[in-house]
């Protein structure tokens, strides 16, 4: 039926007409079922003796459901305004007309405020500056913020977000509205909700008392952005997730009624439910209006971050612990050898030897067995034996007396006994004193020791791990180490290879320090060129590790944000022992051969030249071994030449070559 046939209808005038004359008249000229409609079952007076009209009525707990009619209704307001206010008048304020003008009033005087300033680049409503963004963009934004933020800080953003567009849309409601009905300048909000493409709103009930403040409402969402959004980007949600909508029916709401009034999402699609339910009602007859009031108030995240740092600072001592174990990246054979033997002497209480190069990380290792063990809890204390005084290190090592000797002024335990319960990690070991030696010898025995200037005997148990870069089986022939202290320590000896028989780990320590030194410069390069990381895997580092890791700190100094690191960013002075691979090139006989080898000197432009052959004969030459590598085929040698199959076929005519084959 068209508009016109319409707006020919001519609806009885209530209360006069009987109510189901209303309806079978209507849906006779409709021509559909009238087998969606609500209207409290006490009004039913009248309908019981119609069967015709009752067979297809569906009444379900005392209600029959409308929304279909109303459907049929929406393209045509000039009727629908007839039903609605002949309901009006029969029904009251709490029933049909409240439920269906929504739908019914015209989104002329709000579509009308749409302006687009194209040449300014802007769209305006009213006065309002609005925007045109994909729901996907939003999508991907509310992830990123529910991941960032958490659920609970997320939900707070976006209900103040939709709360305060719902203040400026009540603002301008009244504004276009001036002299209509205080529930059609109320419905305007659910209408914008639809006209700005957010969800479709069909008000259930909506009961306003401007006298008394008093005010309910109940309404259906179908269509929701934001269910879109979490089925598409988050899954399925543990509470409903029409956020920015509720904050947005809140705001609007008491901007409305001049008073506090909540909204809540009672069922939702977003969790699972059939569909998005939402009650309004005023903030105090909820039992947890102030829980809820909390995600209206703004919630900046600085103090916390503030109250983070001094946790942060007393774990950084225990993440200093960890940062270390970058020396033991990699997927090398020999990497992965080291790390199943630290594994195996970890839990236990043997002593380790690491042996290996300097810079190969040996301090590292040692605290890689510590944070294995089962005193990783405990103190784990670095002693480099190499950077004490001979004449001290015993009093370093083992504590001295108040007097011992000259400038003892007052007594103070040593390394050992500040271990006491955990490690102690011995590097360069084979720079131990005589005396050093003898007493270490006897607290890896008895777990005793004497501090320097006392006689009395003090208990420690504390695990040793020892480290040198030299063989200490050959300070033992020279008698510079004691043998029995050598077989002491050498029960668990564990061979740390150094950088260049690793080098396929190369890359993953690369990245490791990348990232630490960025993090440390506020810098962001875009890494090693291909050409640097080329001739870092070339290069045999005598430094080790440690050499990586200063190569790698210098490059990042000198190169600015969003450039990749140079070979000349890396080395001050290019390293004499790098082997680069000679560049290949093409000799005169059209073979593929190292650059400066023998016979292409001159290269092979020059040999041709010199021969004096014509281009003609190279030409030739060239189509020739082109037929040959492609089994005579002209389209496969033309692509090896690089022509058209046109354009070689013609030259092999024009040659002859075409002819013999």
């Amino acid at each position: 039926m068209d508009a016109d046939a319409l707006r020919s209808v001519t609806l009885p005038t209530l209360p006069e007409a009987p109510l189901d004359h209303v309806f079978i008249d209507l849906a006779d000229h409709l021509g559909i079922h009238v087998d969606n409609l609500v209207v409290p079952a006490e009004d039913f007076e009248g309908l019981a003796g119609k069967n015709e009209f009752n067979e297809q009525l569906r009444v379900t707990n005392g209600e029959v459901e409308f929304h279909e009619l109303v459907a049929r209704l929406t393209p045509h307001p000039d009727v629908s305004r007839q039903l609605v206010e002949g309901f009006d008048v029969v029904l009251g304020r709490h029933c049909l007309p409240h439920c269906l003008c929504c739908w019914l009033v015209d989104f002329q005087d709000l579509t009308e405020q749409i302006r687009f300033q194209s040449t300014e680049g802007k769209i305006w409503f009213g006065e309002q500056r609005m925007l045109l963004m994909q729901v996907s963009a939003m999508a991907a934004f509310r992830r990123e913020m529910v991941n960032t933020i958490g659920i609970e800080r997320a939900k707070g953003f976006f209900l103040r977000l939709g709360y305060q567009s719902g203040l400026r849309d009540a603002e301008l409601a009244r504004k276009l509205r001036p002299h209509c009905s205080e529930l059609d300048i109320f419905l305007a909000g659910p209408q914008l909700h639809s006209l700005k493409g957010m969800v479709k709103v069909i008000p259930i009930e909506i009961d306003i008392d401007q006298d008394t403040g008093g005010f309910y409402g109940e309404l259906d969402w179908f269509d929701s952005f934001e269910v879109e959004i979490c089925q598409t980007e988050l899954g399925q949600m543990d509470e409903p997730a029409c956020w920015s909508l509720l904050g947005y029916a809140c705001a609007y709401t008491s901007s409305f009624m001049g008073r506090q009034i909540i909204f809540k999402e009672v069922t939702c699609r977003g969790c699972g439910d059939e569909k998005c339910h939402i009650v309004g009602k005023p903030a105090e007859e909820w039992e947890d209006s102030e829980e809820f009031i909390k995600y209206f108030k703004a919630d900046p995240m600085i103090e916390e971050l503030y109250d983070l740092q001094s946790q942060v600072s007393s774990l950084r001592s225990s993440l200093e612990n960890q940062q270390g174990q970058y020396y033991g990246i990699g997927q090398s054979a020999s990497y992965n050898k080291v790390c199943k033997m630290i594994d195996k002497a970890a839990m236990g209480k043997v002593s380790v030897l690491l042996l290996g190069e300097t810079g190969v990380g040996k301090e590292v290792i040692a605290r890689s067995v510590h944070l294995r063990s089962e005193r990783a809890e405990q103190p784990f204390v670095a002693v480099n034996c190499a950077a004490i005084p001979p004449d001290l290190i015993e009093a370093e090592l083992f504590g001295v007396e108040k007097g011992a000797y000259t400038g003892a002024n007052q007594s103070r335990p040593g390394r050992f006994e500040r271990a006491n319960g955990g490690t102690i990690f011995l590097d360069e070991v084979v720079e131990l004193t005589a005396r050093a030696q003898a007493t270490l010898l006897r607290v890896l025995q008895e777990g005793e020791l004497e501090r320097v200037g006392d006689n009395r005997t003090r208990s420690v148990n504390v695990r040793v791990i020892a480290a040198t870069n030299e063989s200490l089986a050959e300070a033992v022939e020279s008698g510079k180490f004691r043998a029995d202290l050598y077989y002491r320590l050498n029960v668990f000896p564990v061979k740390i290879p150094p950088l260049r028989d690793r080098l396929e780990d190369l890359p993953l320590l690369v990245e490791h320090f990348l990232k630490k030194f960025h993090s440390e410069y506020n810098k962001r390069t875009l890494g090693l060129s291909d050409k640097a990381l080329a001739l870092c895997m070339n290069y045999r580092w005598p430094g080790n590790i440690r050499e990586l890791e200063n190569v790698i700190e210098r490059g990042v100094i000198l190169t600015d944000n969003n450039e990749s690191i140079s070979q000349e960013s890396l080395f001050a002075v290019f390293p004499d022992n790098h082997s680069e691979k000679p560049h290949e090139v093409v000799d005169g006989e059209g073979h593929v051969v190292h650059e400066g080898s023998p016979g292409n000197s001159g290269g092979w432009a020059d040999q041709i030249l010199g021969d004096s052959i014509s281009l003609d004969e190279v030409e030739e030459t060239l189509m020739r071994r082109a037929m040959e590598q492609a089994n005579q085929n002209v389209s496969g040698a033309a692509r090896i030449l690089g022509l058209t199959r046109p354009a070689l076929a013609y030259r092999l005519k024009k040659s002859g070559i075409l002819a013999e084959n």
